[in-house]
This record gives C-alpha cells, sequence and structure tokens, in this order.
C-alpha cells in the first residue's frame, strides 16, 4: 500500500475526513471529529490504529510488524509497519476495524447521520 491508496481508502469509509493537526507532516483521519489512523506524510512507514486492547496484543504476538501504538496509548493503539510484510487486505481490515471502532462510541445521531451518508 502507498500513502495514496491509503488516503483514498479511509477517505472512501462514510463520513471520514483528513486533517493535519499536529503539524504540516501528520495526516490524521477523523469520523465524528474523532482520529481512527494517522501516519507521517514524509515517510509513509508506518500507520496507527486504534484496536480493542485484548485484539491488538493479540496482533503484535501474531505478527512482528504490528508494535504498540507510537505516541499513543500502548493498550488501545497499535502502530503497523507499512512494507515489512502487512498486506493490503489485513491494512484495509485493520483501518475499517478502527473506523468502526470509533463509530460505535459516537453519539447515537451522529452514527445515524454516518450511516444515512453511506447509503
Amino acid at each position: 500500500m502507498n500513502i495514496e491508496d491509503y488516503r483514498d481508502f479511509c477517505l472512501g469509509l462514510p463520513g471520514a475526513t483528513e486533517e493535519t493537526p499536529f503539524g504540516p507532516d501528520t495526516l490524521v483521519f477523523k469520523v465524528g471529529g474523532k482520529l481512527f489512523t494517522l501516519t507521517d506524510l514524509q515517510t509513509f512507514a508506518s500507520i496507527n490504529l486504534k484496536c480493542d486492547p485484548e485484539r491488538a496484543a493479540e496482533l503484535r504476538e501474531q505478527y512482528d510488524y504490528v508494535r504498540p501504538g507510537f505516541h499513543m496509548n500502548k493498550r488501545h493503539w497499535n502502530t503497523v509497519l507499512i512494507g515489512t510484510g502487512a498486506t493490503n487486505a489485513q491494512l484495509h481490515q485493520w483501518i475499517t476495524d478502527s473506523y468502526q471502532l470509533i463509530v460505535a462510541a459516537l453519539p447515537k445521531a451522529m452514527r445515524v447521520k454516518i450511516a444515512q451518508a453511506a447509503s
């Protein structure tokens, strides 16, 4: 996956937006104003993804390219190294999982609005 594919995939999720709130080098994707993934624009060496804590630990044990979230809450976030073994299918699934975790925690009215936008 390259950064253009990553960006296109993230923006293809209903209600997803992109920002650079941490400076011009960090690309952040949000849904409902909440972050679900981010990366460094200059290197695209890794992406950070929200993850269920138990699943996060399982993925770290299973794959050497999945690490505790860099500069994030290590219990709830993973950093996935790009170009070191993660397939596009895995990356798409893990980005979608992160997105869905955030959507599930949003207020009901916002979830309904996102669902309507997806239809």
